[in-house]
């Protein structure tokens, strides 16, 4: 188990444009299934939450901006299509009236190696998002919790091979951060703590393009942390509005609002498909949070 900065050792090169590279206790919190195995043999799955009226009330960092629902139902229906064509079922959890911010399922639960973590946001009113999200999860794998007094959002863990990098936000505190490294250890993978600022979640800033590259928001992260990593840049002015989501198939889902990053991403090799997310993104979301990837 390692914390920190120290624990990163991937040994890659790093560049700004580089070209395209080849191809505690455990709590169940349902039926038990074996692990390391979970899944195994099945159809990769990915959990989403249906959008409720209520979605227009969602918490926001800013100002609070006029959210649209039909439209975000309807760019979620898209988001769902994105991920079948990527060989993904689709499995969508109901809405809640009462967690406006419920479709950002992946800030309740998110899966490690052999098993799954259960949060405990650091928004006190989105904790009543995590149990049926936990129980759907339980259904495949075993599921532990983090305890108060840690909080913790899925936002903010981000796994690149060994290593799962936690971003040390409003929303995630040490005590979380240690809990997990605990947990993470039972399958051999290291912890290092990332600290964010100018963004809600570590990953509004890092987004993971391949197993040797990463884009990164300038000014939200400290880009030493991954200069194991090959290392592109979101373009000035879409720091907040490139996000990516990388499918099982290599190809990444980008976001309409951010071109010039687009086209970097194109520049550098990488195939991409659309997936409108403004609604949102005007919620402080992003194409992660949308869901939970369940991979064999």
């Amino acid at each position: 188990m390692a914390i920190g900065s120290e624990a990163l050792g991937t040994p890659h090169q790093t560049g700004d444009v580089p070209p395209r590279r080849p191809e505690g206790d455990l709590v169940h919190v349902g039926p038990m299934v074996p692990t390391k195995s979970y899944n195994s043999g099945m159809q990769p799955i990915a959990f989403v939450r249906a959008v409720p009226v209520s979605f227009r009330d969602a918490l926001v960092m800013g100002t609070r901006p006029i959210l649209d629902v039909d439209r975000a139902r309807a760019q979620h229906r898209q988001y769902q299509a994105v991920l079948q064509t990527a060989g993904y079922q689709v499995r969508v959890l109901s809405g809640d009236e009462a967690h406006p911010d419920c479709p950002f399922i992946e800030d309740a639960a998110f899966v490690l190696a052999s098993f799954a973590v259960a949060t405990r946001p650091g928004a006190p009113e989105r904790r009543g998002e995590v149990p049926p999200v936990a129980a759907a999860l339980a259904e495949l794998m075993p599921v532990r919790p983090i305890e108060d007094p840690g909080t913790i959002d899925g936002g903010d863990v981000l796994r690149l091979g060994s290593t799962v990098y936690v971003g040390r936000s409003s929303r995630t505190n040490d005590d979380a951060i240690r809990q997990l490294a605990d947990m993470a250890a039972d399958d051999d993978l290291d912890v290092v703590a990332v600290p964010v600022s100018n963004v809600l979640h570590l990953k509004s800033a890092v987004a993971v393009l391949d197993d040797e590259t990463v884009l990164i928001a300038p000014g939200c992260v400290d880009r030493d942390i991954f200069a194991g990593y090959r290392i592109l840049e979101k373009a000035p002015g879409e720091e907040h509005l490139a996000s990516v989501l990388r499918l099982r198939t290599g190809v990444l889902a980008v976001t309409t609002t951010a071109p010039e990053t687009t086209k970097r991403l194109e520049q550098a090799g990488f195939d991409l498909i659309e997936a409108d997310s403004s609604e949102f993104q005007a919620a402080d979301g992003g194409l992660t949070c949308l869901s939970i990837l369940v991979d064999t």
